[in-house]
């Protein structure tokens, strides 16, 4: 498996993929490992996690530049992502000491209480576009909770994901967290052996919609945070200028490679023009800086395009970029077209690069029902004035996250989850750590 810098062509290396047998040896090592690892104590995880975290931290640096070599995130975004999963597993090593059951009511003379119990060997499949971030916290809600990992990283960073579980892997016992390197038939094997007790997934519907599946099949719990095709909806009353830079941070950061990137734009038409000349002007910014990268490869700069020329072909509008770019690399302009329709796959799909599509709509109310009909839940963000319309949008919008006047950001500690082809499960905050557990409920009576 070769790889490739998407920013200049150029090989970064070469990763043999693992065989069913690799897989099948990854899984037995991490149950035989299970067996001790379970058995101790919360708090002393929690030390060895913390651990792990100062690893990660030392090697954050030669991360992102892996990191930047095989996906073309800038470094600066790369050493965020890392630093990002540096505090993910310093939070779990908080968290998961503090994971307690509760206690029951029942009969005055009995006992009565639920315990969380680890539930095995936990497959974690990650992607690219924030792949230490992720990875790190489904990796340290699993072992802070007693389970141990089979990471399976995603084939576009095998060299980031191998580097991953050395870090990782030398912070704890050993086999607690081992790595497979391989594509999506890999990933496959991983999910199909009988041994693996949960999958956690982050990364496209089709691949999560496979791995729902197989889990069927052999009894595995899925969480898995899916593709999203969330809606940016703006308000009359909301100033222009500052909701352009909204839509170009959440269509535009990381050259639109984000799940809960702005994948479509509904704009109120009382301000539809000064919003689209404030975010053309931005994305012309965005396109001109040194730092905007590329896309991760040149298959995906293809399907980006694709879902461009479609749209233009049924009636939609380039006011900038829509061209591929000349020279090495994937990379691609932050595009915004106008007069987009629903019908359109670029609104009906996630796209999952630099583009910006936008319809215009008569209404508040309007903007709401078509950000509704959609067969993705993952986020959407709402910029308004009004409480009212605020209060509206929490909860007509069947999403796992609304956000109001800011297209990114959140309160530590929260846990959202998926709805539809979007995913299922919580797949990060505490809430994930009862997903990674299985509630025991003991009742203790008296003997005569």
């Amino acid at each position: 498996m070769v790889i490739s810098d998407p920013r200049t062509g150029e090989p970064v290396g070469r990763v043999r993929i693992a065989d069913q047998a690799d897989v099948a040896a990854a899984v037995e090592r991490t149950r035989d490992a299970f067996r001790s690892w379970s058995e101790v104590s919360p708090a002393e995880r929690g030390v060895r996690l913390r651990t792990a975290a100062s690893a990660l931290s030392a090697h954050a640096d030669e991360l992102a530049e892996l990191n930047e070599r095989e996906t073309g995130k800038p470094r600066a975004d790369a050493l965020g992502g890392v630093l990002a999963g540096v505090a993910t597993l310093e939070q779990y090593a908080e968290l998961g000491p503090l994971h307690t059951g509760r206690t029951l009511r029942g009969d005055p003379s009995a006992i009565d209480y639920t315990v969380a119990e680890p539930r095995g060997v936990v497959a974690v499949i990650t992607p690219w576009n924030d792949p230490v971030a992720v990875a790190a916290g489904l990796i340290g809600a699993a072992v802070v909770t007693g389970n141990t990992v089979v990471h399976k990283p995603s084939e576009r960073c095998p060299h980031l994901g191998e580097l991953l579980g050395r870090v990782l892997g030398g912070a704890l016992p050993p086999d607690v967290v081992v790595t497979v390197s391989g594509d999506a038939g890999t990933g496959a094997q991983l999910v199909a052996q009988p041994g693996v007790s949960m999958v956690a997934h982050v990364g496209s519907t089709a691949a999560g919609e496979r791995i729902a599946r197989a889990a069927a099949l052999t009894g595995a719990h899925v969480v898995r945070e899916n593709g999203g095709n969330d809606a940016l909806i703006v308000d009359a009353d909301v100033d222009p200028v500052w909701a352009a830079e909204q839509a170009a941070l959440g269509a535009f950061a990381n050259s639109g490679q984000i799940c809960t990137s702005v994948e479509r734009i509904l704009v109120h038409a009382a301000i539809a023009q000064p919003f689209l000349s404030a975010l053309v002007a931005e994305a012309e910014q965005r396109t001109a800086d040194p730092l905007f990268g590329p896309l991760v490869d040149t298959a995906l700069r293809r399907d980006v395009h694709a879902q461009v020329l479609e749209a233009l072909e049924s009636g939609a509008v380039a006011l900038t970029g829509a061209a591929l770019s000349e020279g090495a690399g994937s990379f691609y302009p932050a595009t915004v077209l106008s007069g987009c329709r629903p019908t359109m796959t670029i609104m009906r799909e996630e796209t999952f690069g630099p583009v910006a599509p936008v319809q215009v709509v008569d209404s508040f109310d309007e903007a709401l029902r078509l950000a509704a009909d959609d067969r993705y839940g993952l986020a959407a963000t709402v910029l308004t004035r009004s409480l009212e319309h605020a209060a509206d949008a929490a909860r007509r919008l069947p999403v796992g996250t609304v956000k109001v006047n800011a297209v990114f950001g959140g309160a530590p500690g929260g846990s959202a989850e998926p709805r539809r082809a979007s995913g299922s499960g919580f797949g990060y905050g505490p809430g994930l750590l009862d997903e990674m557990t299985l509630t025991k409920v003991v009742h203790i009576g008296v003997a005569p």
